[in-house]
């Protein structure tokens, strides 16, 4: 329970500049707009919305033939997403506070539900399970996120110091795959792979972890902080030789899941 507690804190504190921090990739919203192109009107619920950065993608890209429900345990997130939305006028979603375990939705309510890079702060199996109870029959779920080993092979998982043993919360695709099987009246549709090539500037990389937009660093000791981060800058400048031009691969999944009643 402190931990939870904490890691709130944590994002409390970063929510004002979360969006600014972390990528948006405009793929999987895109996808989803493709398998969704037979509604005309889509009830619908991101769950661990954050600051709502993919939110307003979804916006963008649907309309109003979306309703949001947006919903996260973070009151501060929650504030940035709805003073976003009230900024640009969007009038056609709502915030809720509150678990993902427990979500405060209707049975047999929604077109479909998304996470986002969120699953892992989920309790999976109970996340699942009211998923279940909330689509309507033939809804969707899309869980986006990466796994373990992709993790292993991003920037900060190859270059800096102990950020794979510090990320636990990660899953493999067995697990995935397996937790979604034990679902009643759940049934994997698909999986898409995203591999995104990437460039960087040293400058914002640091930026980056200095501001901790990956909640992974939360996990550091002060100590163990500051040596990661100095070392991390070392490896980089030893690989590559433009500190203006530091190059890899982002890679995420998609699990498309489908309530389906026989």
């Amino acid at each position: 329970m402190k931990a939870t507690l904490n890691i709130s804190c944590h994002f409390s504190n970063i929510a004002h500049k979360y969006r600014d921090l972390r990528t948006t990739d405009i793929e999987p919203v895109l996808f989803i707009k493709d398998k969704l192109k037979h509604l005309k009107k889509i009830n619908a619920a991101d769950i661990g919305c954050g600051a709502g950065r993919y939110d307003i993608k979804l916006i963008e890209h649907f309309g109003n033939r979306i309703y949001l429900n947006c919903i996260d345990t973070n009151k501060e997130m929650l504030k940035q997403l709805k003073d976003l939305f009230n900024e640009i006028r969007v009038r056609n979603f709502k915030t809720l506070k509150a678990f993902a375990r427990q979500l405060p939705l209707t049975d047999n309510s929604m077109d479909c539900l998304f996470t986002f890079n969120a699953v892992h702060h989920f309790h999976l199996k109970r996340f699942l399970k009211d998923a279940a109870r909330i689509l309507k029959n033939k809804g969707y779920l899309f869980i986006y996120t990466r796994l373990k080993s992709q993790n292993k092979r991003n920037i900060w998982g190859q270059f800096f110091p102990m950020f794979n043993e510090k990320e636990k919360r990660l899953y493999e695709l067995k697990e995935l795959k397996s937790a979604v099987r034990d679902t009643e009246n759940l049934h994997l549709e698909s999986i898409v792979i995203f591999k995104y090539p990437r460039i960087s500037s040293l400058e914002w990389l640091l930026t980056q972890v200095i501001n901790r937009h990956y909640s992974t660093f939360f996990f550091y000791s002060k100590e163990e902080f500051e040596y990661s981060l100095r070392v991390f800058q070392k490896r980089l400048l030893k690989k590559f030789k433009n500190p203006e031009k530091i190059f890899w691969f982002d890679e995420n999944i998609m699990l498309v899941v489908r309530k389906l009643l026989f």
